[in-house]
């Protein structure tokens, strides 16, 4: 009999017109030899031997006769009739939000989820950090202990996530996740609330050459440190909501998309995760220039080494901002209408094992209890390709990690830039070159129609071409000289070994090395504090710049007299920040190129 199906709908794929299925009777039957491995919902089977980018899928089997052939072979096949496939919760599914239960629709929403944790994790965490050092008196290491609280999180429950979440309902695995993430920061937020209103007892003038300004420190420990544990708390919580969004997330939209469609998805929902980070930096910059106490009159400046900015505000908004994310995903079901056919067209390009342990992995029922954990490990184990591009995208995370990590601090130092204007500089530069590396990844690799072979051989190709641009790093600039740590207040050259920033002309200052503000001398050499350069007065310009005066260790080395001297660093007068720039473009450019074509090869 013949049969007429019209597939066409999302993402414009379209089946053939006219799919001939013979009949329990029909002669073809007995020349139908390839076996048909891919069941539908009405126990009809497909041949799934044709590629991931045809068009047109082969002739149908007479599902009875084919599971007479498959029987000896042990594979068991699940009926999906039963599975509700509106969008909603419970009984509630009402028609209007129908039109969200696409492909499309999901991948709003986990784009959302995905930028929300960029900001919160690699952004705001990374943004407000020294300020919590400062509020709530820690040390580096207990800080570090709170930015590693997230990674332990992920790396403790990665493989149950991944492993039960995968035979479960994703939706609400990832739902669920979100919602714990949004939680995570409102714990984040709350030692802002429980503890005493911040008081600064300090005077401008302690940072300017006088006497008696010394500084009586407290014996006693604070018990404000004890509230580390609320923040690793809090970012426990983030790695553990964290874990499903990168895991079934990508999984999910693989599955209910064409496979050649599903890079493009892929390096979107990555892109969003990249543009997190960056908005996590600006807005969180932005709100570290409101005092921490919002409504307090205080004499302080941003400037200021003791100020504190509002480091909460940003958790707050995005965890209110995670928990209505969280709503909608927990709405959509086990798979998406019209998903199917993306499933029977789809090939797997897996490594055959020789013990044949591939095809008890498609049993529906492999997987759903425990003790199927440790043959699934091994089963991994022994895939090399695999194994190699996992140690590949282990290496990539490294350079990716370190990259975004040390970067800032390194276009500081070389270029003698403020904090804020590096890390603005360095944001400017990650954007297009790791979104539009991330998302151009992705269209290649469905512009091309690649497999899984010529996914592997772009990645070699992007890889190499990013080395050769490392070697730009080894072109620096020197070191802006600063009295007391790179040379002598009279110029001369002092050792690396030694450490002196006291001389006969700040002696009488009776300066406190706790107070690190560099400030520019008109004689071009950087003094670690006003105090160090033996300035007596201050005032301040229109820009609100601050322009010490009467410096008496800058009078020494200028010959105008003025001995002025103002607050930042001194401008670098290196001229190679252009090139290192758009040569550190293309580093992040062809690394973030092969990250999605990396994990499509990992998925096939």
């Amino acid at each position: 009999m013949e049969m007429s199906y019209n597939l066409s709908g999302e993402n414009e794929f379209r089946s053939p017109q006219n799919l001939i299925v013979p009949s329990a009777s029909s002669p073809v039957e007995n020349s139908l030899k390839e076996p048909c491995t891919t069941p539908l919902s009405n126990d009809t089977l497909y041949s799934n031997a044709n590629s991931p980018s045809d068009s047109c899928v082969k002739p149908l089997c007479n599902a009875a006769s084919e599971n007479k052939s498959q029987g000896n072979k042990g594979v068991k096949y699940v009926s999906s009739e039963g599975d509700k496939l509106e969008c909603g919760w419970g009984a509630f599914t009402p028609a209007c939000l129908q039109s969200f239960n696409t492909p499309k629709g999901v991948l709003l929403f986990l784009c959302v989820a995905s930028f929300l944790q960029g900001m919160i994790v690699n952004g705001f965490i990374n943004t407000v950090i020294t300020s919590i050092e400062r509020r709530f008196d820690l040390h580096s290491y207990q800080s570090g202990l709170i930015a590693s609280s997230y990674d332990i999180a992920a790396c403790v429950c990665l493989t149950f996530v991944s492993y039960f979440g995968g035979n479960g309902h994703k939706p609400r695995w990832l739902g669920w996740g979100v919602l714990i993430m949004g939680v995570g920061s409102l714990v984040f937020a709350l030692p802002h609330f429980t503890t005493s209103p911040y008081e600064v007892h300090f005077s401008e003038e302690t940072g300017m050459c006088s006497s008696n300004q010394s500084m009586q420190c407290a014996e006693s420990v604070s018990i404000l440190s004890n509230y580390r544990f609320v923040f690793m708390l809090g970012q426990f919580l983030h790695g553990i909501g964290a874990t499903p969004l990168y895991t079934l997330g990508v999984t999910y939209l693989d599955e209910n998309v064409k496979s050649n469609y599903s890079p493009v998805y892929i390096a979107v929902f990555y892109t969003a995760a990249i543009l997190g980070p960056a908005a996590g930096y600006l807005v969180g910059g932005m709100f570290l220039n409101i005092y921490t106490e919002i409504g307090k009159q205080i004499d302080l400046t941003p400037d200021n080494t003791l100020w504190v900015g509002a480091w909460w505000i940003g958790f707050l908004g995005a965890g209110a901002a995670a928990l209505l994310t969280a709503i909608p995903i927990l709405g959509y079901p086990r798979r998406l209408p019209g998903s199917q056919r993306y499933i029977i067209m789809r090939v797997s390009e897996a490594h055959q094992l020789k013990d044949g342990s591939h095809e008890t992995a498609l049993d529906p029922d492999f997987g759903k209890t425990v003790k199927d954990l440790p043959r699934s490990l091994l089963m991994l184990l022994k895939n090399p390709t695999f194994i190699f591009l996992c140690l590949a995208g282990a290496t990539e995370a490294t350079l990716i990690a370190g990259m975004s990590t040390f970067g800032p601090k390194f276009l500081e130092s070389q270029y003698s830039l403020s904090a804020s204007e590096a890390a603005t500089l360095f944001g400017y530069l990650v954007v297009p070159a790791g979104g539009g590396g991330t998302f151009l990844g992705g269209f290649f690799v469905n512009k091309f129609k690649l497999r899984c072979s010529g996914i592997i051989k772009l990645c070699l190709l992007c890889t190499v071409t990013s080395l050769l641009a490392v070697f730009i790093f080894f072109i620096h600039c020197p070191n802006m000289p600063m009295a007391g740590v790179t040379q002598m207040y009279d110029q001369s050259i002092l050792l690396e070994s030694s450490l002196n920033l006291t001389a006969a002309c700040n002696t009488e200052c009776d300066c406190l090395r706790e107070i690190y503000s560099p400030v520019c001398g008109s004689d071009n050499i950087m003094y670690y504090s006003a105090c160090y350069a033996g300035c007596k007065k201050k005032s301040v310009l229109d820009s609100g710049k601050k322009v010490y005066h009467e410096c008496s260790c800058i009078l020494e080395n200028d010959p105008t007299g003025s001995a002025q001297a103002i607050a930042g660093k001194c401008t670098s007068s290196c001229e190679r920040r252009t090139l290192l720039l758009v040569f550190m473009f293309f580093v992040i450019f062809f690394t973030f190129l092969c990250s999605i074509p990396a994990l499509t090869a990992t998925l096939r």
